[in-house]
């Protein structure tokens, strides 16, 4: 039983290092977040800016800011509707993408890479476990999410 529990407690753990390793993963809300080590950086998908239409302005949250798991950080808003930026997975604020505040329609075009809204060292990576990866979010959205 023992040997059991200690295998089960060394998959987990190896299944989150493997996901804090480069990787992009996806939340139901439409958020994305890319984890580089300790670090992850976080913005909308392309499923969501195209839903908001054209970003007018973008909230970013204040550096050294810590947020826990389910935390909103921010808001995008576009001429048709404000969305709040949530944060699945608890950090401390490391950098803001500043181009944001002067051209918001960055979130737009290019909302997967350069449109990122906030870069976060990690402090709770329990969150990374709910995430999808690209195919499972596809998936996601095939079913009409």
């Amino acid at each position: 039983m023992a040997l059991r529990l200690t295998s089960s407690i060394c998959l987990r753990q190896l299944l989150l290092a493997q996901r804090r390793c480069l990787s992009m993963y996806y939340t139901e809300s439409h958020e994305w977040v890319k984890v580089d080590g300790n670090r992850f950086k976080i913005g909308i998908t392309d499923h969501a800016q195209a839903a908001l239409g054209d970003v007018v302005f973008v909230e970013l949250p204040e550096l050294e800011t810590e947020v826990d798991a389910g935390d909103e950080i921010g808001t995008v808003e576009s001429v048709k509707a404000v969305g709040d930026v949530g944060c699945p997975v608890g950090g401390i604020v490391q950098a803001v993408n500043e181009q944001l505040l002067e051209k918001p329609g960055i979130v737009n075009t290019s909302p997967e890479d350069e449109g990122w809204i906030a870069e976060l060292e990690m402090t709770d990576d329990s969150g990374l476990e709910d995430l999808m990866n690209e195919e499972a979010y596809q998936a996601y959205l095939a079913d009409g999410a």
